[in-house]
């Protein structure tokens, strides 16, 4: 009883931290040997959003994080994590996005699927993904640490939601006969600056293999992928810090181009 109302006070001061928009310390200073894990993590974030669901929430899709192994060397862990995407996180492309509703946004550029068939079975191939897949779309996720200065571990970005906090999607879908998943080149500008490049080879050697581990993780976790679902399948180069009035454009190969808009 005593690690559940860890989990929910843990809970609520992360909710309470992206309602008010003020970070909190590190939530991994709160733990000790026995709740210092991924799946204590994964059980904070989930009551976040069971919580979410019950205030009529909609479910759209889910996020995976940390798949660069340079990023996963530096966190200790050898393999990614996920986070859940709401309706209320998405924005059109070059839609106004408000700048006071996050603490410390990042951006990064990402390869989007879109399904239209449930991924339920506990072991997933590249042919399960492929045929699942509807199709892809470039997109930018906008990533927001509730944990102050980005002091991050494993613990703290798992039960903060793997750091997700809105994202922009393409507006051309492409089926996935039509890319190179693997060779693609992104490059992200801020306006006319290249902030950020790299290709789909930097997100676990090819976006697919994100894809068959998140669907793999949320059949064993009981929450699967379903037609319908978004799925953001990892950074393809480093993130960027927004401020203000930013307007990135990021462009990749064979996917055309998504533009995030940020207010004042």
């Amino acid at each position: 009883m005593q690690i559940e109302n860890l989990m929910q006070s843990i809970a609520k001061s992360l909710s309470q931290a992206e309602s008010t928009r003020v970070a909190i310390e590190p939530i991994r200073m709160r733990l000790d040997e026995n709740t210092s894990n991924v799946d204590f993590a994964y059980a904070v974030q989930d009551i976040n959003t069971q919580q979410g669901l019950a205030k009529g929430r909609k479910l759209v899709g889910r996020k995976i994080g940390l798949t660069s192994k340079v990023v996963q060397v530096q966190l200790g862990v050898d393999q990614p994590d996920f986070g859940m995407l709401f309706a209320d996180m998405a924005y059109g492309d070059g839609e106004a996005i408000p700048f006071n509703r996050f603490i410390q946004p990042k951006v990064e550029a990402e390869i989007a699927l879109v399904l239209q068939q449930d991924l339920t079975q506990t072991t997933h191939t590249y042919a399960d993904i492929i045929s699942a897949t509807a199709y892809a779309l470039p997109a930018i996720e906008i990533v927001d640490s509730r944990i102050e200065n980005w002091k991050i571990s494993l613990i703290d970005t798992v039960a903060d939601n793997a750091s997700s906090a809105a994202f922009v999607l393409g507006s051309r879908p492409v089926k996935l006969d039509h890319l190179d998943l693997v060779n693609c080149r992104m490059q992200m500008h801020r306006k006319d600056e290249l902030v950020s490049q790299g290709e789909g080879r930097a997100c676990l050697a090819n976006p697919l293999n994100a894809a068959i581990w998140l669907a793999d993780e949320m059949v064993r976790r009981g929450r699967p992928l379903l037609a319908g679902d978004i799925v953001l399948t990892g950074a393809l180069g480093p993130m960027v810090v927004v401020k203000p009035d930013d307007e990135f454009i990021v462009n990749i190969d064979g996917f055309g181009t998504v533009t995030a808009l940020f207010g004042k």
